[in-house]
């Protein structure tokens, strides 16, 4: 009997702690469930804003939204401010929202909703309008700046909030400019500057001013100039030979860089203007040489003009013989002489400088193996030495090495080379 007794108390006891658990539980949900939950809301300027308030529990208690003027926007569903932009979406007991259309900066600040049970209780929200920048602009361009020229180009945008970015990029790469920021009311004036030393390399370069912010993030807002330069000529001679001969075609082409262009350019040979003769054409840049002789030889000059400056350069013009072939023979003539001129780079028949041999050599001659390594190698070191100045306008040097080729080539049969 005691047993029994004591198995009912202790029942009765486990109950009395579940009847106090659950008691406790209905109450903090009640608490928990009693109390409006709402979110912050970023928005931008323009756009529609849905502020909503839920409560988890209950009890038929009404839900209000209220401006951050503390003005009554909606009352469960009754609309209590007579504003077009703002609607109702949703009334429940459990759930309050609305939208508000259009909005403006003036729209911002903290909401609240209020659930009215005793004691009222509520919870707040901010919303977030964002300030949407104007499109930058570009100023201080000059149309067009003049090569040497310090010039600042200025971008500029209005009404970010907050205040915006702005990235500057040289054709597609980006360069550093100074930012800076101004209030202006309840958005931000933002200008970015930079300074450029200006030269021919920035003559058709696109300068890019992008305005970098959150409300521009489906499509960022740029302006995009391009610089133009002018420049004085730059002028350099280009021609087809590199050993112009007689009967020979060669043209001389005068490329010249600048801006305006240098048109017209102006051709003379040693110091007198060129004119057609038929087989010497100008022709605006170029001036062709349909059959060369030795009355083409002289210094030939192009020079190009704009309003900026004048540029010139020269190419010295040397024609040589046409080349002819030694018959092969054991024998050579072997007397004193002087070479001929006219195969040689600014040589005269009279210049007692040059000099070669010309005679009989005997057919019984035979090179020994020291000899002929000591031509070969002769031979090596003056192709090596001369072949990167054959095209050299110096006379000096042509005349030098075309002397030491032909006496090369002309002893060679000695060899058999």
């Amino acid at each position: 009997m005691n047993l029994n007794s004591h198995a009912i108390f202790t029942l009765y006891a486990v109950y009395g702690i579940l009847l106090k658990v659950m008691a406790s539980k209905g109450k903090v949900r009640g608490i928990s469930g009693q109390h409006p939950l709402v979110q912050n809301v970023t928005v931008t300027e323009g756009g529609t804003a849905n502020m909503t308030c839920r409560v988890e529990y209950n009890d038929n208690t009404s839900l209000q939204w209220s401006n951050p003027a503390q003005q009554t926007l909606f009352f469960g569903d009754k609309k209590a401010l007579r504003d077009n932009r703002i609607e109702l979406i949703r009334a429940s007991w459990s759930e309050l929202t609305i939208s508000i259309h259009d909005t403006t900066l003036f729209d911002e600040g903290m909401y609240t909703c209020s659930l009215f049970t005793m004691p009222v209780k509520i919870a707040k929200a901010y919303l977030t309008v964002l300030g949407v920048p104007e499109k930058p602009k570009i100023e201080g361009l000059m149309k067009p700046a003049v090569e040497g020229d310090q010039i600042t180009l200025t971008c500029l945008t209005r009404g970010s909030k907050p205040a915006a970015d702005l990235r500057w990029f040289r054709n597609e790469k980006e360069v550093k400019g100074a930012k800076e920021v101004n209030a202006s009311g309840n958005t931000f004036t933002v200008r970015s500057s930079l300074q450029l030393h200006v030269d021919r390399r920035d003559d058709g370069v696109a300068y890019t001013c992008r305005v970098d912010h959150e409300a521009l993030l489906q499509a960022p807002q740029q302006t995009t100039e391009v610089l133009e330069v002018h420049y004085a000529p730059r002028v350099e001679i280009a021609h087809s030979l590199a050993i112009p001969q007689e009967g020979q075609y060669l043209k001389l082409d005068c490329v010249s860089q600048g801006n305006p262009s240098p048109d017209p350019v102006m051709w003379t040979k040693d110091g007198v203007e060129i004119l057609d003769l038929g087989r010497v054409i100008v022709e605006g840049r170029e001036l062709t040489f349909t059959s060369l002789n030795k009355t083409d030889n002289g210094t030939y000059r192009c020079e190009a003009s704009n309003h900026l400056g004048t540029s010139s350069d020269e190419y010295v013009l040397y024609v040589y013989e046409e080349p002819t072939t030694l018959p092969p023979s054991t024998t050579l003539p072997f007397h004193p002489t002087s070479p001929d001129s006219t195969a040689l780079l600014g040589t005269h028949a009279t210049d007692p400088t040059v000099t070669g041999y010309r005679g009989t050599v005997p057919s019984t001659f035979v090179p020994t193996t020291r000899l002929v390594a000591l031509y070969l190698a002769y031979l090596s070191i003056i192709t090596a030495l001369c072949a990167p100045f054959i095209s050299h306008n110096s006379i000096n040097i042509k005349k030098t090495c075309f002397f030491h080729l032909k006496c090369s080539s002309r002893y060679s049969v000695f060899f058999s080379v």
